[in-house]
């Protein structure tokens, strides 16, 4: 019988470098490594050919999704919610599912029978990964091999690798496992582990410390159409430009930090640190148009549907009739957001100072505290008589709610 062929999501680091030799060893299969570029910089794909080959892969296959990420992942999530509780700006959970489709593509192109990845049996990767191969190939085997495999630490995971020769970045003593794409890294595990503890200074790597940022705030102007980002301070720019320009801005004045023990899917919290600088800007800056564009009901509706499109997002639930029936929704509210917004930056802080749209609905001739000509004043006596009907009819019935009464429930 011909070996088991199998697709497994690389990245170099150390889990997935350690999953190649495990499959060989221990499945006697043939391994593809896969790589997903989803701008994670120069500095993480130089090489990452060669070492999967080393590493005992029979081909690594790199695949560009940064365009494609950016413009049909980050952005469509930025519109319809990109808030996990309050903070997290959702950079690896909105890359999963672009890379395991891809993953899923590249399986087909290479006749696999099954795909791998290198996820913890703790974390919202693996179901990330699993839920996307489910939707799009539910053929093909999954083969996760944290959860079967004996190694139980990452101090394993190195003294594994030592053994067998297959070099690595990290450490005994910086020991932290990261994610990159161009949205974002997160930071997790090793001293970060307790979360009564200050993260150390060597954890950063997008963001400059705030207290040695500039002195002098910098003003950011971004621009929009139809709820996407198209420009930056007047310069139109391509998706992947857009927040590579802010990251580095915004970077350089300490912006996107974020701390956070935070709900897993699989029931336990964690601590993450996220630096998200360009992204920080962006959310703000949308936040502005918003501001203008749209009424009462439909922003309050959008900011409730935000919070549930951001936990299918963060539970891997992409590809299902909600998370598509929501970026829908979202998108048809955004058909008016179209105007720029400027947000200042200064030490770690991001705020919006300005904002205007040729669809805003402010009117200044209606909310001034000067004299004006279009709003009589006495109108909103009938408006507030009929708003508060409800409770002048309660009082009238039963007797004048009174402090007491409202505490005590009676």
């Amino acid at each position: 019988m011909a070996k088991k062929k199998v697709v497994l999501a690389y990245s170099g680091g150390l889990d997935t470098s350690a999953v190649i030799p495990w499959l060989k060893e221990n499945m006697d299969c043939e391994v593809i490594a896969y790589v997903g570029d989803v701008g994670q910089g120069a500095e993480e794909l130089e090489g990452v050919e060669e070492k999967a080959i080393k590493s005992g892969a029979s081909a690594c296959r790199v695949v560009d999704l940064t365009r494609e990420f950016v413009s049909d992942y980050v952005f469509p999530t930025l519109l319809a919610g990109i808030q996990y509780e309050h903070d997290y700006l959702l950079g690896t959970s909105i890359a999963r599912p672009l890379i395991a489709k891809a993953q899923v593509e590249v399986a087909r192109e290479f006749g696999a029978d099954a795909v791998a990845h290198g996820c913890t049996g703790k974390g919202n990767d693996q179901v990330r990964f699993e839920s996307t191969f489910s939707a799009l190939a539910p053929d093909l085997e999954i083969i996760a091999p944290w959860r079967t495999w004996n190694l139980r630490s990452r101090e394993d995971l190195l003294a594994y690798l030592q053994e067998r020769n297959i070099p690595t970045t990290s450490s005994a003593k910086k020991i932290y496992s990261r994610d990159r794409n161009l949205w974002h890294i997160s930071h997790e595990g090793g001293a970060l582990e307790d979360p009564a503890a200050p993260p150390p200074d060597d954890v950063w790597m997008m963001t400059a410390d705030p207290s040695q940022a500039p002195d002098t705030a910098q003003d950011v102007t971004v621009e929009f159409e139809a709820g996407v980002p198209v420009g930056v301070n007047g310069e139109r720019l391509a998706p992947e430009e857009i927040v590579s320009r802010l990251n580095t801005i915004a970077g350089e004045h300490g912006v996107g930090r974020v701390d956070i023990l935070e709900n897993r899917l699989v029931g336990m919290k964690s601590r993450g640190l996220y630096e998200t600088p360009g992204g920080t800007v962006l959310v703000e800056a949308i936040k502005g148009i918003e501001q203008c564009v749209l009424d009462r009901e439909t922003l309050h509706w959008k900011q409730q549907m935000s919070v549930t499109f951001a936990e299918l997002v963060y539970n891997g639930r992409w590809f299902t009739p909600l998370r598509e029936a929501l970026s829908t929704c979202a998108a048809k509210i955004g058909e008016r957001l179209t105007g720029s917004s400027t947000v200042r930056l200064y030490k770690g802080r991001a705020w919006l100072v300005g904002r205007s749209s040729p669809f805003s609905l402010y009117e200044e001739s209606y909310a001034t505290f000067s004299a004006d000509e279009v709003y009589n004043q006495k109108h909103a006596e009938g408006f507030i008589r009929l708003l508060s009907l409800p409770e002048r009819i309660a009082a009238l019935k039963f007797g004048a709610r009174s402090e007491t009464t409202v505490t005590s429930g009676v």
